[in-house]
């Protein structure tokens, strides 16, 4: 696959393609060291920007090395993500046209309390590269939060 790195739009920089991709194709795989989430944690505690992506259960982690870990987030993207056989991979969810950013869905789930702000800029921005799921739990959360103590 002919693909390159350069400036971004939506965060530093970003992944293009140099060649038009068809829907459905596989683009580029997620690799890099299988770290569990609490070596990641530790690892990178007090680092603002990690390339990590959640496997299985979720209590492994790939360490991204390479390529697709500076495949951006958006709210509206033109890949996803496929896990085979403990691989994760990029995968085209429509045609893709020569000169375009690559970008997934995050739907992250996990960070405590940080904030992961989308800046993707689609039409349809949830403004966060939270997942629906984890946005629905973080709101019922602050709801019994905020509440008070029941009676």
């Amino acid at each position: 696959m002919a693909l390159i790195i350069r400036s971004s739009a939506i965060h530093a920089a970003g992944c293009y393609t140099t060649a038009p991709i068809k829907k459905g194709t596989r683009v580029v795989e997620y690799t890099g060291p299988r770290i569990t989430k609490d070596e990641a944690d530790e690892k990178y505690q007090n680092s603002p920007t990690t390339y990590l992506f959640g496997i299985g259960d979720g209590s492994y982690v790939i360490d991204g090395h390479g390529t697709a870990m500076f495949i951006n987030h958006s709210c509206d993207p033109n890949c996803e993500t496929d896990e085979i056989n403990g691989r994760v991979w990029i995968r085209a969810i429509r045609d893709i046209a020569a000169g375009e950013e690559l970008t997934y869905d995050y739907c992250l789930y996990d960070g405590e309390d940080e904030e992961a702000p989308c800046n993707c800029g689609a039409a349809n921005c949830r403004k966060t590269m939270y997942s629906q799921e984890e946005i629905r739990k973080r709101r019922r959360s602050n709801l019994r939060t905020n509440r008070g103590p029941r009676k």
